[in-house]
């Protein structure tokens, strides 16, 4: 189980632990995005200080309909107190949890200022 809070801009946030390839790790606060249908987005300072291996080129498609492409990059994070390997794109100033990343989890969030995220496996 994975439990967060929402904010005082109302965004739904989880602190998680990235592991880079040699081992550096480094404790982050995402927000849940459920309009991301990735894994994990990074800045890019974060992919350069853990130094991240590039994996390969993202696009996606906005709401406007205009299309982005982004680098992704291989990180090992700690999920539901096992680590993962997973693909995080390189877009953006603030850690995202996307749709991927949530698969098989049921999502409950009391929308309030404080109120409780909690991210469980579903059974």
């Amino acid at each position: 189980m994975i439990e967060g809070m929402v904010n005082s801009a109302y965004q739904a946030v989880i602190n998680l632990t990235i592991q880079g390839p040699t081992g550096h790790t480094r404790d982050i606060e995402a927000v849940v995005d459920t309009g991301y249908n990735g894994f994990l987005t990074l800045p890019s300072v974060m992919v350069s200080e853990l130094g991240l291996s590039f994996v390969s080129i993202s696009r996606a498609t906005l709401g406007d309909g205009g299309e982005v492409s982004f680098p992704s990059y291989g990180v090992t994070l700690l999920w539901d107190n096992r680590p993962i390997r997973i693909e995080a794109d390189a877009t953006g100033n603030l850690p995202l949890v996307g749709m991927l990343l949530l698969n098989g989890y049921n999502l409950n969030m009391d929308i309030e200022r404080c109120g409780t995220v909690v991210i469980r496996a579903k059974e």
